[in-house]
């Protein structure tokens, strides 16, 4: 298949980013011929052509950039692709109109957050240029389904992968993150990724306070710093509450395997919209206990209590008593913490979601190949 992964976000620090490569990648390694549109970037172009994968750039500054909107047709009428999966707003937009007149096989659009459609982009998902709509969990389905009058067979779900074989705690060290950062190796590290302030990292600093009369040795690790801004509102709101001893302000990283090989716990805290929580996925294939609000679709991943703490949103003591859980009964968290490396290898892989992908590109590309065959007749 000719496939376009078109997107208008180009930097590494974001999961749609990641997910996006992972599907140009897992596909291209596939056999099939697939072309990464963004927007300008050294790093992704170079990434790209070391995976074999075709680079086009455009601006793709906004939903009604005509010189994209040009640039973008001339591409598909020049390569024909058979799928064209686009995976934000822009993208989605100017893709549609790029196909007007000259409709890909199979027009597949992602959606990854939980929050309702409305007035203003529901049409570009009711209009039935578009084939298929990817979402990262059920509970997105839901919602979009219910808020934008979709038909539930228009929608499919599949959840987003995370490569077991990078993240394999047997392959890193488990102190060189702590070394890095004069983390001591008494210190009980809980990370998180993202400060945004719906990522609840207030809220887990608020939780580990507590946590700390009866532990002191607890540390949090807030990971994800885009700038000195954003380490400087976190440090300030570590000292406020009492806690600036015991907590680090993280930068983004890009060896997140070998960051969390140093925690005990990996929690996300978020009170809003979240999808599935690429980090505690990901924490759980390095076989680290994991403590996830019910936020978006975060119980389809933490299912049950034999492969993490589900934790109702915004609920302090809640919180407290599953991080006091971990801490006090490591057996079991021990135990927990294996199963939800089976759990991940068994239903979230890399692998399964490349297969699912091509799939589904293979049905609607049928499908649609048949129904073109009928009203020929």
């Amino acid at each position: 298949m000719r496939i376009f992964q078109v997107l208008e976000f180009n930097q590494f620090n974001t999961g749609s980013v990641h997910q996006m490569f992972q599907a140009a990648e897992g596909l291209r390694a596939r056999g099939h011929e697939v072309t990464i549109v963004s927007r300008p970037d050294d790093t992704l172009r170079a990434r790209a052509e070391d995976a074999g994968i075709e680079f086009a750039s455009m601006p793709l500054r906004n939903q009604f950039d005509v010189l994209s909107m040009l640039k973008m047709r001339r591409l598909v009428r020049a390569k024909r692709p058979d799928v064209i999966h686009v995976h934000k707003g822009v993208a989605h937009a100017i893709a549609l109109w790029a196909t007007r007149g000259c409709n890909p096989g199979a027009f597949v659009v992602n959606r990854g957050v939980s929050f309702p459609l409305d007035v203003w982009n529901r049409g570009k998902y009711r209009t039935k240029r578009v084939h298929r709509i990817v979402t990262v969990c059920e509970q997105i389905k839901d919602v979009i389904v219910e808020s934008g009058g979709l038909p539930a067979s228009k929608v499919e779900v599949i959840y987003a992968g995370t490569d077991v074989n990078v993240f394999d705690p047997d392959r890193w060290d488990s102190r060189a993150f702590r070394r890095e950062k004069n983390i001591a190796d008494d210190r009980f590290v809980i990370a998180q990724v993202g400060v945004r302030d719906w990522k609840g990292w207030k809220e887990l600093i608020g939780a580990a306070r507590e946590v700390s009369r009866t532990h002191p040795n607890v540390h949090v690790a807030l990971i994800g710093c885009r700038d000195d801004g954003e380490r400087d509102e976190v440090l300030a709101y570590a000292r406020s509450a009492d806690m600036s001893e015991r907590v680090s302000a993280i930068e983004y990283r890009t060896d997140m395997p070998n960051v969390f090989a140093s925690c005990d716990l990996i929690v996300d805290a978020s009170w809003a919209g979240t999808g599935i929580t690429g980090t505690i996925r990901e924490g759980m294939s390095m076989r680290k206990p994991v403590i996830a609000t019910a936020a978006g679709g975060n119980r389809e991943l933490v299912s049950s209590p034999d492969v993490g703490w589900l934790v109702p949103m915004n609920d302090h003591d809640s919180l407290v008593s599953a991080i006091l859980t971990v801490i006090e009964d490591r057996g079991r968290a021990a135990r927990v913490a294996a199963n939800a490396r089976e759990h991940i290898e068994r239903g979230f892989s890399k692998e399964l979601r490349i297969t699912r992908l091509e799939d589904l590109y293979a049905r609607v590309l049928a499908a649609n190949a048949k129904s073109e065959m009928q009203n020929a007749k």
